[in-house]
């Protein structure tokens, strides 16, 4: 009985395979089809070269209820930098694609640059077409990218490590037109980094697992004690810092590498007409470092904008928004020198700047350093969405005596709270001709904060509110156009007609 029961069961089973194969459809529709695209176009923004790109997709539906055959896909150039990627297969042809009826299909298109290509070439546009072959109608969809070739530093194999190679040889310049990518944690010790005008460097970022240290942000460029960077940009042509994604997607995208710091003890930093952007940190300046920067903007921050700590930094001309954290922290004490500078913190519910004589140790503060701040604003707007957006915090209010020197003419401010404590009440007064900002009244200021633009509003409270600071060398204002030379406007920016 058990016997037949089993031949039964085998002969039950081969039937039941015969049936299946031959109850495959191998009968596909034949006829014209209109495939139907997720997009017409793939675009991919600059591009690295031997970098590739950000993967891009497109879904080609079938619009009938019976399964179509598509003979073949491929690129219509043969020597395409473009390849593809169909069912798990990379290839830039791929044949006897099947779409069942009333189904989709993923094509994943990405792109390598030639790195041999020359410096007059770049940018460059690259285009091709992927092209759909059915019974020899072909559709297509369209691919376009931007491409250049680009320095890597130390290499493009460096993620995830530490190079202190840069000094080698002395001194050293980046002027080359083609951009700087950097890989890894960069270390500028022993030698000065000079940055020509218009040089572009982006940092590669990501997170790191060292099994030593645990996990770290990668994508850094720190100058040790004795280093010094140098960024000297001009109107014409900015020094820009950002991060190496720069597809449509990632332009303002927070947090993409870790940012500048300048370790301890580091002297004669500067950075003139540069822009620091997206970074997690825009600028880290550590105990007893040194920097100086003028016509500056430092913006999409994950975290801070600028930190300094026990610090000396002057800066003029700048502007620093649309950061995650407080636009302006210095902490520990510091020397700080602030004129026509726009901090400003919309979006979020931490305050533009924030001013600390003091530095908390230990997880609930259970130790405090102590150190001097010396702190001079003019012509300065400190504004946001908050009603505090000025923190002054003297650790002199907790029984810990230490300096905290401060001197404000001429800015525009948002107080609140500041104006009830003991140390601070007469602030306002102390503040020489500044405005305690109150969007209550509706009276204007920037040209839209949603937009990002800091320019200043017809009308403007801050509109010939400043002090005269030619004597000094200031004449112009971020963008290069001429300071009113008795009436300058507050912040950054100065009014245009």
């Amino acid at each position: 009985m058990t016997k037949f029961l089993t031949g039964i069961s085998a002969f039950a089973i081969c039937v039941l395979l015969i049936f299946m194969v031959s109850c495959r459809n191998d009968n596909y529709f034949e006829g014209s089809v209109d495939f139907r695209f997720s997009e017409d176009t793939l675009r991919f923004d600059t591009v690295f070269t031997e970098l590739g790109s950000a993967t891009r997709w497109v879904k080609i539906f079938n619009p009938l209820s019976d399964a179509i055959l598509i003979e073949s896909m491929s690129m219509a150039n043969e020597n395409s930098f473009f390849r593809m990627n169909v069912n798990g297969n990379s290839t830039k042809v791929i044949t006897d694609v099947e779409i069942p009826g009333g189904d989709s299909i993923y094509v994943f298109v990405e792109v390598t640059i030639d790195p041999d290509m020359p410096v007059s070439d770049s940018p460059f546009i690259i285009e091709d077409n992927l092209v759909i072959n059915r019974e020899g109608d072909n559709q297509v969809v369209h691919l376009e990218a931007f491409g250049q070739n680009a320095n890597y530093i130390p290499d493009r194999f460096s993620a995830g490590s530490v190079s202190f190679d840069l000094c080698q040889s002395g001194d050293i310049l980046w002027d080359d037109p083609k951009p700087y990518v950097v890989y890894g944690i960069l270390v500028i010790e022993g030698c000065t980094l000079t940055l020509a005008p218009g040089t572009r460097v982006h940092v590669h970022g990501g997170i790191v697992n060292d099994p030593d240290n645990g996990p770290y942000n990668d994508g850094n460029i720190t100058v040790g004690p004795n280093g010094s960077i140098k960024s000297m940009g001009t109107v014409q042509d900015t020094v820009v810092f950002q991060g190496d994604r720069l597809e449509e997607p990632f332009a303002d995208i927070s947090g993409q590498w870790s940012g500048l710091r300048l370790f301890n003890e580091s002297k004669n930093n500067t950075f003139s007409h540069t822009t620091i952007k997206n970074a997690i940190i825009g600028l880290r300046v550590d105990s007893l470092a040194e920097v100086s920067m003028d016509h500056c903007q430092i913006y999409n921050t994950a975290s801070f904008g600028i930190v300094g700590i026990h610090a000396t930094i002057s800066a003029s001309n700048t502007l620093i928004h649309s950061n995650g954290g407080v636009g302006l922290q210095c902490t520990y004490g510091g020397t700080y020198d602030f004129d026509y500078c726009t901090v400003a913190s919309y979006g979020n519910d931490m305050e533009a700047a924030n001013f600390r004589n003091y530095l908390c140790r230990g997880f609930n503060c259970e130790f405090i350093d102590v150190n001097p701040l010396n702190l001079t604003v003019d012509n300065c707007i400190f504004a946001g969405s908050q009603s505090e957006e000025l923190v002054l915090d003297d650790i002199s209010a907790q029984g810990l005596e230490t300096p905290f020197n401060y001197k404000f003419r001429n800015t525009l401010v948002r107080v609140d709270s500041l104006l009830e404590s003991e140390l601070f009440s007469d602030f306002l007064t102390q503040c020489e001709n500044c405005i305690n900002y109150n969007t209550a009244t509706n009276d204007t200021l920037f040209v839209s904060v949603d937009d990002n633009l800091y320019q200043l509003d017809t009308f403007s409270v801050v509109e010939e509110r400043g002090l005269n600071l030619t004597t000094e060398g200031f004449t112009d204002d971020l963008i290069g156009n001429p300071r009113d030379p008795l009436t300058p406007d507050m912040g950054c920016y100065e009014f245009q007609q």
